[in-house]
């Protein structure tokens, strides 16, 4: 597979952990729990495979509102990558980041957040990001209250914000937007994901649940990208 066509940066929708263990029988717990561990396989098969960077969407704003105990066990599960996170990232060269209202973590996710993202901001190898109580629409909000708080502060003038300026705002910035995006387990919608981001990446959409998604399907969805006739915006 020639590296012209691989995609720079890849987002992931992980979406059917819940559903995988429902059909097998097992709490919904047990699928986070095995698509966890396949978010820390799938890095390494994605830089094996030429790609740079790396997003995954982990836990929605709108995620709250899911049970009590799901949400917890989700909690639980970011504390535990936590752990050995700064170890496993260095030892494979890279750089993670979080994004998403860090203000409605709690303050020891917090903490944790800031240590990982420091110890690994020198790193060179896969630029990984994971998403958390992240829903783009708050993220766009964000960003424009940013704005107009330097221009009521007389920084700059409306008429002079720019598209490139509201990007520069954005969790992501200064990462190049995802050229290809992937949902699992048979949704076809992007559900409040990097919607400025995304407008002009290419979708790809699959049935099989994340906790399935492993190194055969990711080559599926490469060759389905490199397929594809990309116009860019011309005629």
């Amino acid at each position: 597979m020639s590296e012209k066509f691989v995609p720079k940066h890849l987002a992931v929708i992980l979406d059917g952990n819940g559903r995988w263990a429902k059909k097998r029988g097992l709490p919904r717990s047990a699928g986070h729990i095995q698509g966890a561990r396949n978010v820390e396989d799938m890095c390494e098969w994605v830089w094996n495979h030429g790609i740079e960077y790396f997003t995954v969407y982990a836990f929605s704003t709108e995620n709250w509102a899911r049970p009590a105990d799901e949400v917890k066990t989700l909690m639980k599960l970011l504390r535990d990558y936590m752990v050995g996170a700064v170890k496993r990232a260095n030892a494979n060269n890279m750089k993670v980041r979080i994004i998403g209202d860090k203000a409605g973590l709690d303050k020891d996710i917090r903490d944790s957040i800031a240590a990982l993202e420091e110890a690994t901001k020198d790193n060179d190898g896969l630029k990984f990001t994971i998403a958390i109580n992240y829903g783009s629409r708050d993220e766009i909000r964000r960003a424009v209250k940013k704005l107009c708080e330097k221009a009521i502060a007389g920084e700059i003038k409306a008429d002079d914000i720019t598209e490139e300026m509201i990007a520069q705002q954005l969790d992501t910035a200064p990462y190049p937007d995802p050229d290809l995006l992937v949902r699992t387990s048979g949704e076809q919608r992007i559900s409040n994901y990097l919607l400025w981001q995304c407008a002009y990446s290419e979708f790809y959409f699959t049935d099989v649940a994340w906790p399935d998604f492993k190194e055969a399907e990711l080559e599926k969805a490469i060759e389905a990208y490199a397929a594809r006739d990309r116009r860019y915006g011309k005629v």
